[in-house]
């Protein structure tokens, strides 16, 4: 679809851009825009170290001795 697109077409482009909302709204967007992406990625690594330390939390439960065990282990001490 955008593959006939050439280089002049897409300097039209950015002049109409620019001359509709002006420089000083366009910079004002891509620094929302640049917040926002920046406040995504710090979220998605926040949720990555949660789910690391869920990982890690949730160790599988060690069943050498089982409570009945543990508690003839102390009767006989």
């Amino acid at each position: 679809m955008f593959a006939n697109i050439g280089p002049w077409q897409l300097l039209i482009i950015l002049v109409i851009v620019l001359a509709i909302f002006g420089t000083r709204k366009l910079r004002n967007i891509g620094s929302d825009l640049g917040g926002a992406v920046k406040g995504f990625r710090s979220a998605m690594n926040e949720a990555d170290e949660a789910a690391e330390r869920i990982n890690d939390e949730s160790k599988d439960a060690d069943f050498d001795s089982t409570p009945a065990e543990e508690s003839s282990e102390k009767k006989d001490a």
